[in-house]
């Protein structure tokens, strides 16, 4: 399949929200991702239910949630209600993960599992036969505009070993320090999605950026 771009809300104008959204849905983008971060599991705090309930009246495209925030199993129908299509949650906040993503794909959801830099993809053995993705961060959660660890090529290639070998449908989706110089060579190490906050939001023509990286390969 040809590789996702997931222009990310994180790095945009909160003034200007709805004109950013719109900027997404007339470019070719393929979903909008919103980072939701409680200053608990993350030291930030970012989007709540309203705005989620806001940018969905106006995106034409999936919406692609990332929960970094603690015991995430109880809002998980809330974040449905509000118009989540993919929710990711974090293996390291997960006490029983497959509970969870279970819980997400009935309330009819596409389910991810995100990793920190520092967890190592084996971990995922068992969960990849009930997920649709996995979110690897290239940076560490918290803050837009951080420089990409390149230890994560090595993470990527591992993953997308053993997601082909036990032949699951599972998309690998990557997070922090996305942009042009790097997103060919994620690609060719495996990445389907393609989530890019500052590289969009902060370049003078945002969607010939999303249009650049949509079109790499």
């Amino acid at each position: 399949m040809d590789h996702l771009v997931s222009p990310s809300l994180l790095a945009a104008d909160f003034a200007n929200l709805e004109h950013e959204v719109t900027m997404i849905n007339r470019s070719e983008a393929d979903w909008v991702h919103l980072d939701i971060m409680d200053g608990v599991f993350v030291p930030n705090i970012s989007f709540g239910f309203p705005v989620i309930k806001a940018v969905k009246k106006v995106a034409a495209k999936p919406l692609d949630v990332h929960l970094m925030i603690i015991d995430p199993d109880r809002y998980l129908t809330q974040f449905c209600e509000a118009g989540a299509n993919n929710l990711t949650v974090q293996y390291e906040a997960c006490t029983h993960l497959n509970r969870t993503v279970t819980e997400i794909r009935n309330l009819g959801m596409k389910a991810g599992v995100a990793i920190n830099p520092h967890t190592p993809v084996l971990l995922l053995k068992n969960i990849l036969p009930y997920i649709d993705l996995v979110l690897i961060m290239t940076v560490n959660p918290g803050f837009g505009g951080q420089l990409f660890i390149k230890e994560s090529y090595n993470k990527i290639t591992e993953l997308r070993t053993m997601i082909d070998r036990g032949g699951y449908n599972v998309l690998i989706e990557v997070d922090g320090g996305i942009n042009i110089s790097n997103a060919t060579k994620l690609i060719e190490s495996g990445v389907n999605v393609l989530i890019a906050g500052s590289s969009v939001f902060s370049s003078a023509n945002p969607s010939a950026m999303i249009r650049k990286l949509k079109r790499l390969i």
